[in-house]
């Protein structure tokens, strides 16, 4: 008996609804014997959209191959890839969905990512709620990532990676670098199978301990962008969040060439390691600065955890200097309200900016005239300082503060 004739059929449903609920929709389907679709909308806005999303409806039941059911949608401002998405997770929970993809329409693929490119943030949304989704790059973000991870209960693990497929699809972030971060391994596997087509550029890899997760999630992005005639890079930031994952850091941050940025997660690193996480990071700093090392001597970004206290912009301020002193580049953020005063704490003050032209003046006027010797009045600039001006005067070239 084919592998199609064995599927159990059974109820469904998929997605949230209710006065608390926007831009989602629930959908539920009962398979039939016959009959074809009886298909029934409630919508607030169906004198409107009604017939738009009915047709949606029918078109994504016909591409999985959903002849004999009865639907019931409950919209609650649905754009169509999440009424695609939704569809899509009740019919293959279902037992009814062949091997078909429903895909919104599709929006232009960004320019490709740069290895090097600004991170200072990275806004995190939550991978099961399209309502944060829809406008994330509106914020300003250096990068939003949709996350299949921590944020989505075990039970939704399935429909996020259809949602964030469908966002990465059909969803223009602006200027936002696209990141996904994918479940613990073995898991995340099957994540990377699903949202690859759709060419994110970064992946995040959670809870690495050992360079061979890094090197198995490479090799198989590698064979999924040769399958899918993919042509661009695909970034990878292994996030350690254990003691284990710190002890290795120099060899996960130099395992691939894909590797782009390593990150440390500092809730699960402090849980590991039994103490209490603390707004001056104390018990964080010999991680924080293992980790800044390895980075620095692989050639590949430090970007720190989040800072889990989204009232005090006060302490976050604080925590993204010191970060910034330690030599990492960016940090995670949980709410918008984060991100300018990330921005803000990783950039650097006009007095170091203004130094650090002079230095580079003085370095590029000693290669106009062939001398060796860089010097700024009566002091001497070694090559070291001078690496570090021209280093400072392009990242605020690329902040737009130069």
């Amino acid at each position: 008996m084919a592998a199609a004739e064995q599927k159990t059929s059974r109820a469904a449903e998929a997605g949230h609804w209710g006065k608390d609920t926007r831009s989602d929709l629930h959908v539920a389907i009962e398979p039939r014997d016959s009959g074809g679709l009886e298909v029934g909308l409630e919508s607030r806005v169906a004198p409107y959209y009604g017939d738009a999303i009915l047709h949606q409806t029918r078109q994504v039941l016909e591409t999985l191959g959903v002849k004999n059911a009865r639907v019931a949608i409950h919209d609650e401002g649905a754009l169509p890839y999440v009424i695609a998405a939704r569809i899509e997770t009740a019919a293959r929970r279902a037992g009814l969905a062949n091997s078909n993809k429903a895909l919104p329409e599709k929006v232009a693929l960004p320019d490709p990512s740069t290895k090097d490119r600004l991170r200072r943030s990275r806004l995190y949304l939550p991978g099961t709620e399209p309502k944060y989704t829809i406008n994330a790059g509106l914020h300003g973000p250096d990068a939003i990532i949709l996350d299949l991870e921590d944020s989505v209960h075990h039970a939704e693990k399935d429909s996020a990676r259809f949602l964030v497929r469908n966002a990465l699809h059909a969803v223009d972030f602006g200027a936002c670098e696209r990141m996904v971060r994918i479940n613990q391994l073995p898991l995340g596997l099957e994540d990377l199978a699903e949202i690859l087509p759709e060419a994110p550029d970064l992946i995040l890899i959670p809870k690495v301990e050992h360079p061979g997760q890094v090197t198995q999630v490479d090799r198989m992005i590698s064979e999924l962008k040769v399958r899918h005639s993919i042509d661009r890079p695909i970034w990878l930031m292994p996030i350690l969040e254990t003691g284990q994952g710190i002890e290795n850091a120099a060899a996960i941050a130099a395992v691939a060439e894909n590797v782009a940025a390593i990150s440390i997660g500092l809730e699960d690193y402090t849980a590991d390691l039994g103490v209490a996480r603390t707004t001056e990071g104390r018990e964080s700093l010999y991680a924080r600065t293992r980790l800044v090392n390895a980075a620095k001597a692989a050639g590949v970004q430090a970007i720190d955890s989040v800072y889990s206290d989204v009232a005090d912009m006060d302490s976050l301020k604080r925590w993204g200097e010191n970060s910034r002193a330690l030599g990492f580049e960016g940090m995670g953020c949980i709410h918008p309200a984060q991100i300018p005063v990330i921005h803000a704490a990783f950039a650097p003050s006009a007095a170091e900016i203004e130094k650090a032209q002079r230095i580079v003046g003085a370095f590029e006027e000693a290669q106009q005239r062939g001398v060796g010797v860089v010097s700024l009045g009566s002091k001497m600039i070694d090559p070291p300082v001078v690496q570090r001006a021209l280093t400072l005067v392009a990242r605020a070239k690329a902040m737009g503060l130069a």
